[in-house]
């Protein structure tokens, strides 16, 4: 591992631009550089930037940075983050129904008992489901925290972050998230559907972050995990792991013009999903949008989904994706995605092949050039076609990226991503 001294000035070294600019101008009230990625296309994203005096805010608390995102509307605003930011932090008791019991919930649902031919939607509101659904509807309105358009939400220094919360980014234009860390909420409310698969499933909400039919969107530097909730540490009932986690970010409904850069993803299980379905009135509002692109950012540690994608032009380059146990594949190719992934580096343990990179959901040409993985030059749709025949991919995304300010060598990456990527990286 490079000493920070190294990583430091391996890093200016390499992204001096946009270094150089941060250490001249406020980084609060930077925009995304020209050219970097579709989240700079047409007017480009400038978040609060031009904020006056009166909303700028410095918050600590969760109930302070509510009150900030609330405070004059959609004019331009900067928050700045300050320490660990706790959205739960009562704990999740604090949102419980009167009359809620947990035990009370599983004896009630047991598949030896309930069966697995019958979903919980027609509970009445006095059961153990009614008052579970009681109980994540408070979970719901506590947690969530919806960014006005205009907006900047940047951490100061090198500890600031959210813990439990979900940021909503719906419906608006123009928002910058940077320098935060990010440990992703737990479902207090876990629903158990015995319907879904042969033996049935917990289902969970809340996204660390989504992206929800908005325009101009700037995520940087940011770090997203599970922390001190991993899946490992979960309890299994009725045979199946207890899920509390969804999505670390999700870009959905019409979304577009999104850039995603020098973050790190890690600790979870299904990380990103472009696009949230293949039904045709999901369709309508996605087709010709989805616009995204991921640059130098570190995925690591996860399972799948970095990213899933439907219908959307994404570009993916210069990533560094580092696999560990229980690894599924990094890119999921959905219906009629339009995927570009070049220039990007992949460390995967002994026994993982590189035909795992890639999965096919549904038949979606794809671009995926000049990739490296354990510093060999590698073609993943020929290694992924000659190994999974039955799921056998198509070459040519059908479009060429032009929004990129910088290619660096694949075979840098590892050390240039691992380097500068996440929260308290800003320079």
């Amino acid at each position: 591992m490079l000493a920070l001294a190294g990583c430091t000035a391996l890093v200016l070294s390499v992204t001096g631009t946009a270094a150089a600019g941060e250490n001249r101008h406020d980084a609060a009230r930077q925009a995304l550089p020209a050219n970097d990625g579709w989240g700079s296309y047409g007017t480009g994203t400038t978040g609060g930037g031009a904020a006056d005096a009166a909303h700028v805010y410095t918050v600590t608390t969760w109930a302070g940075f509510k009150a900030a995102l609330a405070d004059g509307g959609s004019a331009p605003k900067i928050i700045k983050v300050k320490g660990t930011v706790d959205a739960v932090a009562e704990g999740c008791d604090s949102f419980a129904a009167p009359g809620y019991d947990f035990d009370a919930y599983l004896a009630k649902y047991a598949p030896g008992t309930w069966g697995l031919d019958t979903d919980l939607s027609a509970e009445p509101d006095d059961s153990p489901e009614g008052l579970r659904r009681t109980s994540a509807a408070a979970q719901d309105t506590a947690i969530k925290a919806n960014i006005p358009a205009n907006t900047t939400v940047i951490g100061i220094g090198k500890n600031a972050g959210f813990k439990g919360a979900s940021l909503q980014i719906k419906g608006v234009d123009n928002v910058i998230v940077r320098n935060l860390a990010f440990e992703s909420p737990i479902d207090c409310f876990p629903q158990w559907d015995p319907t879904d698969g042969a033996t049935g499933n917990w289902n969970s909400e809340y996204d660390t972050a989504v992206v929800y039919g908005s325009t101009h969107v700037w995520l940087d530097h940011n770090t997203f995990t599970d922390g001190s909730h991993p899946d490992s540490a979960a309890p299994v009932y009725f045979g199946m792991l207890y899920q509390q986690h969804d999505g670390e970010l999700d870009i959905v409904r019409g979304a577009d013009y999104v850039t995603a850069s020098w973050n790190r993803f890690t600790e979870h299980d299904k990380t990103i999903l472009i696009g949230n379905s293949d039904s045709e009135s999901t369709a309508v509002g996605d087709r010709g949008h989805l616009k995204v692109t991921f640059h130098h950012n570190l995925f690591s540690g996860l399972v799948e989904r970095a990213p899933r994608v439907r219908f959307g032009q994404v570009d993916s380059y210069n990533n560094h994706f580092v696999a560990e146990t229980g690894y599924n594949y990094s890119f999921g190719i959905g219906k009629e995605s339009q995927l570009v992934a070049e220039h990007n580096a992949f460390t995967l343990p002994d026994g993982v092949s590189a035909a795992k990179i890639l999965k096919r959901w549904t038949v979606s040409p794809l671009t995926a050039d000049d990739n490296y993985v354990n510093g060999t030059l590698t073609d993943l749709i020929a290694v992924h076609n000659a190994e999974i025949p039955a799921e056998t991919l198509e070459s040519g995304a059908g479009w060429t990226p032009a929004l990129r300010t910088g290619i660096d060598p694949a075979k840098a990456v590892p050390r240039i991503v691992d380097c500068g990527a996440g929260a308290g990286r800003l320079r």
